[in-house]
């Protein structure tokens, strides 16, 4: 494809994503397709001769789009958000064109430095100590997720004990699975990820227990390496009391891994950064998501570290081919050394490109919004009393439950409508909805169409099941 053809078709892609953008509302939420359908309609070999980009297109109206699940679309409520927006959009095309392959800083210095600015621009929106900045001893760094975050804080942990012994890491049950995922990945056997008790109304995890559990382990000659605390789970946004922990884990020489993965971006609002409370005196390590509730496409996770010693100790190897001066110099960052995989997009360009957009007045208002929307929807389960409503909602995350209908078939009925998408969770042994708000999309209408939605098809659910 030449630079002229690329023009040519470059402008009927851009075309095609604002036309899918400016409409989305028109189609099903969730995909109306069944196993295995949309391979059907593709060709089982690929093709021998080129094909003109124009079918390519014709293709995604005809194949693609009927199973595709709308992430984007106001009505969906499923899951976390995961946010697209055109100037993140316009950062991830710029990052395709230039095809930057930014494992170190001599690979392409501007990738790096870039990068090392706006993970200090957020960590300042965000609030978060100066020690967690570029210029200091710790840093951070774009990841692709919250999970390769998690995994990269073990191995730091890990490596910091300085022992092949027995080690154990401490989740809660409301912990996000990446812990645990991170645990095997890094050697861990079966019962060295340790399950701390949560408190039965609020869910955060206990720091009594956790105190325990860890007395326990090291009077059995076992080393506790991490201990991680959630700000906002993903089951129901619980908090973990970050303070109170961090004091545990201090006594003991124990890293804590803070997940905001879903919640840390609301600190942007500083009447929000309450959910910060005890992450500057003790937190080792702090990720969250843009990609989730800041406006930032995916994939676009960031993960600062306290100090960045253990974790480039735990990652780095140099085979020759990688050998330069400015890294020999010492002078200059290689994120190589700070993620699990070598190589490395260009991923700060859509996050650079989100901030510079939208400023931190537009970051907040659209953290605002989707509050303000959780708050309208609670209200309103509130005032029924065929539902409950769990009392803690902080963010954009509404979790209730009907009371004289079962909770999986009314969920089922009104995803199956095509109209909004939800999911669920379970608090001990009860079901309950989960209706996240934070789609650019989204208003008071969307809303308020979903409760009555949801009243409508609990009215049509069949009396033997209520």
């Amino acid at each position: 494809m030449s630079p002229e053809e690329f023009r040519q078709y470059g402008k009927q892609v851009v075309d095609w994503i604002a036309d899918y953008l400016g409409s989305v509302e028109k189609h099903p939420v969730r995909a109306q397709v069944r196993p295995g359908d949309v391979r059907a309609m593709l060709p089982a070999h690929p093709p021998e001769q080129g094909e003109p980009y124009e079918q390519v297109l014709a293709d995604m109206d005809r194949v693609i789009l009927p199973g595709v699940t709308h992430w984007q679309h106001p009505s969906f409520f499923a899951y976390f958000p995961a946010n697209a927006s055109g100037p993140g959009i316009l950062g991830d095309l710029l990052s395709s064109g230039l095809g930057v392959q930014g494992m170190v800083w001599a690979t392409s210095p501007a990738c790096t430095e870039l990068e090392t600015v706006v993970v200090d621009w957020l960590a300042e929106l965000l609030g978060l100590p100066a020690h967690f900045r570029t210029d200091s001893a710790g840093g951070g760094v774009i990841q692709d997720s919250a999970s390769s975050a998690a995994l990269v804080a073990v191995l730091a942990a890990l490596h910091r004990t300085g022992t092949d012994g027995r080690r154990t890491i401490y989740v809660s049950s409301q912990t996000h699975s990446a812990l645990e995922k991170a645990g095997r990945i890094t050697g861990l056997v079966a019962g060295d990820v340790r399950t701390v008790d949560v408190h039965p109304e609020t869910l955060e995890m206990d720091p009594a227990r956790l105190r325990a559990l860890i007395e326990e382990d090291v009077a059995a000659g076992v080393t506790p390496a991490l201990v991680c605390a959630t700000i906002g789970t993903t089951s129901t946004t619980a908090i973990d009391p970050v303070r109170a922990i961090g004091e545990i884990c201090r006594e003991h020489g124990i890293w804590l891994h803070i997940d905001a993965a879903y919640a840390g971006v609301a600190a942007v609002c500083p009447d929000l950064r309450w959910i910060n409370d005890g992450v500057a005196e003790y937190a080792d390590s702090y990720a969250t998501n843009p990609h989730k509730w800041l406006l930032t496409n995916f994939d676009c996770g960031v993960l600062w570290v306290a100090d960045r010693k253990p974790m480039i100790d735990a990652l780095s190897i140099l085979p020759e081919f990688l050998r330069n001066a400015a890294s020999e110099s010492g002078e200059v960052i290689d994120y190589r050394d700070w993620q699990v995989p070598l190589g490395r997009r260009f991923r700060a360009l859509k996050l650079w490109s989100v901030i510079r957009w939208y400023g931190a007045e537009g970051l907040r208002e659209h953290v605002r919004t989707g509050i303000a929307l959780a708050d309208r929807f609670a209200e309103l389960v509130a005032a029924d009393p065929d539902f409950e409503l769990r009392a803690h909602h902080p963010f954009g995350l509404v979790c209730f439950r009907p009371l004289r209908t079962d909770a999986l078939e009314l969920m089922e009925r009104v995803n199956a409508s095509g109209k909004l998408y939800l999911s669920h969770t379970k608090v001990g042994d009860e079901v309950w909805l989960r209706l996240a708000i934070g789609a650019p999309a989204t208003t008071a209408a969307h809303v308020d169409a979903a409760w009555a939605a949801l009243q409508a098809a609990g009215r049509r659910i069949s009396p033997g099941r209520r």
